[in-house]
């Protein structure tokens, strides 16, 4: 955790937080602190700065902190990800809220399970949590945009040109002959499929709204991995 996570909720006075649970055990555990010690925090949604620890025993931690620093910019990127296995798109969301990717829309494809659609881990509560700890680890404070399509072609034909407006619409796809480009200074929107890939009809009805198929070369990759791969090379 580089960066604690407030809510309005921890906030008993304007700058005074009580903390308890999975943050007060690692301010104990991990960064031992003391009475006294500033530790690095961050409104969520909005600012970040510096804060003491006024007090801390096992059962609770009060902070008085004062924000003053806006967080780090975010990837001028929107992510369009078919469906993953549940377990994977935890990790998932924790990688892009790192990251700093602007936006990921949860879409449906061929080769998404329905049953993935059921879910837990696509409540709302259960999306927070995961990006809070990409967050922390990635020292923001301002949670990506998720947005759920469950009807691929209703979306690609009704709303995916509005969404990607004049971005650059990269599609990545293992047989693509062009590859990825590097260091783009524009803003982006690339969709990934799940595990196999898009079927040739998506990618072909995504061609027609103007994306490129794009490859990171002969090896095969976890979606996960492409992920993290791709928008590292992007930006």
């Amino acid at each position: 955790m580089n960066l604690i996570i407030l809510t309005p909720q921890d906030c008993s006075q304007a700058n005074i937080a009580n903390l308890t649970g999975r943050r007060l055990q690692h301010v104990l555990e991990v960064h031992q602190a003391q009475v006294g010690q500033q530790l690095r925090v961050g409104m969520l949604n909005g600012l970040m700065g510096n804060a003491e620890v006024v007090h801390l025993d096992k059962q609770s931690l009060q902070l008085r902190f004062e924000l003053d620093q806006a967080p780090p910019a975010k990837l001028p990127l929107t992510l369009l990800l078919a469906l993953p296995r549940p377990k994977m798109l935890k990790r998932i969301f924790q990688t892009v809220a790192t990251m700093g990717v602007e936006r990921v829309v949860l879409m449906n494809s061929y080769r998404v399970e329905k049953s993935f659609w059921d879910s837990p881990f696509l409540q709302p509560d259960a999306i927070q949590e995961q990006l809070i700890l990409g967050l922390e680890q990635g020292k923001d404070t301002v949670l990506p945009e998720i947005i759920l399509e469950k009807r691929f072609k209703p979306f690609a034909e009704d709303r995916l040109s509005n969404l990607a407006g004049d971005s650059l619409k990269l599609v990545a796809h293992p047989m693509a002959q062009q590859s990825c480009p590097r260091d783009v200074q524009q803003a982006v929107t690339l969709a990934i499929g799940c595990e196999g890939g898009f079927i040739p009809y998506e990618v072909n009805l995504l061609a027609e709204h103007g994306f490129t198929p794009v490859g990171l070369g002969e090896r095969i990759l976890r979606v996960e991995t492409a992920v993290t791969a791709l928008i590292a090379r992007l930006f």
